[in-house]
């Protein structure tokens, strides 16, 4: 079984169409071009991000910063 030919990918894009309604394809074309530009960018900044850092990120503190919560402060 090949690829569908012209007029075949026509008919089921029309039958979508029908069932879907175009503003519905259009608001998901828009969601999954976002999706699609913000994995790009996260991939992007994650190759930008220097191997030193993330070395640094994955070294154990040497002593953990601990914060007093309101509980702790009022005792």
């Amino acid at each position: 079984m090949g690829m569908p030919s012209v007029p075949q990918l026509l008919i089921i894009l029309v039958i979508v169409v029908l069932i879907f309604g175009a503003k519905r394809l259009k608001n998901l074309g828009g969601d999954l071009g976002s999706a699609v530009k913000g994995f790009k960018q996260a991939v992007k900044e994650d190759e930008s991000t220097p191997a030193e850092q993330l070395e640094d990120a994955s070294k154990p503190a040497d002593e953990p910063v601990m914060q007093k919560t309101d509980d702790q402060k009022s005792v």
